[in-house]
């Protein structure tokens, strides 16, 4: 009885982040409403809360398939690639990065929206997915300063992200403070040869 009840629970499991995962892709973080996901569920309100915490906890599990994907298409960006310089590599990645969030936009900026505090604890699983996409962009910079520190490598690395992203968010906004989207690219890979030196 008890190998069917945890069959049941993980099936339920399942079912509430495919349906939140619909709804964040459609609408944004906004639509995850524990009414609307327990009656697509068939299953009683109370009956998420058996499952996860809240509903913060779903939009994670949503994140963590997320930060999977998105670090698919940057890890597939690079194949074929090995012997460019690490400034080109960094480019092609963040193209990648870029063509991932114009294709996926709200399940992108959830990444983003997810609103943290001191007491909340990550689970390690979803800190692992952020590292293996830092991962990724590490190669190249480690490689563009051989005489920088690791820690300076994982700070720059970050630095890096964050200036991408920056350019990324402001491109993707419809508002007048936007990148214009043909304007994109171009910015990218000027930031990030003088960043680099063109390394």
């Amino acid at each position: 009885m008890a190998g069917k009840a945890q069959e049941r629970r993980k099936a339920l499991r399942k079912k509430l982040i495919d349906l939140a995962e619909a709804h964040i892709a459609s609408d944004g973080i906004g639509a995850v409403k524990a009414r609307a996901l327990a009656k697509e569920a068939n299953c009683a309100v109370g009956a998420i809360y058996n499952v996860f915490d809240d509903l913060h906890d779903i939009v994670i599990a949503v994140n963590g398939r997320t930060f999977q994907r998105l670090g698919q298409a940057v890890a597939d960006s690079l194949v074929g690639k090995e012997a460019e310089s690490p400034t080109d590599q960094l480019i092609t990645m963040s193209y990648a990065y870029l063509e991932f969030a114009a294709a996926n936009p709200n399940r992108w900026r959830t990444l983003f929206d997810v609103q943290m505090s001191t007491e909340m604890v990550v689970p390690q699983w979803y800190l692992d997915e952020l590292e293996r996409l830092f991962g990724f962009i590490a190669g190249p910079v480690s490689r563009c300063f051989p005489e920088m520190s690791a820690a300076d490598v994982a700070l720059m690395t970050r630095a890096l992200f964050s200036s991408v992203h920056g350019i990324v968010l402001l491109g993707l906004e419809k508002r007048i403070s936007a990148v214009p989207p043909d304007h994109l690219r171009h910015m990218i890979a000027m930031l990030l040869v003088n960043a680099t030196g063109n390394k």
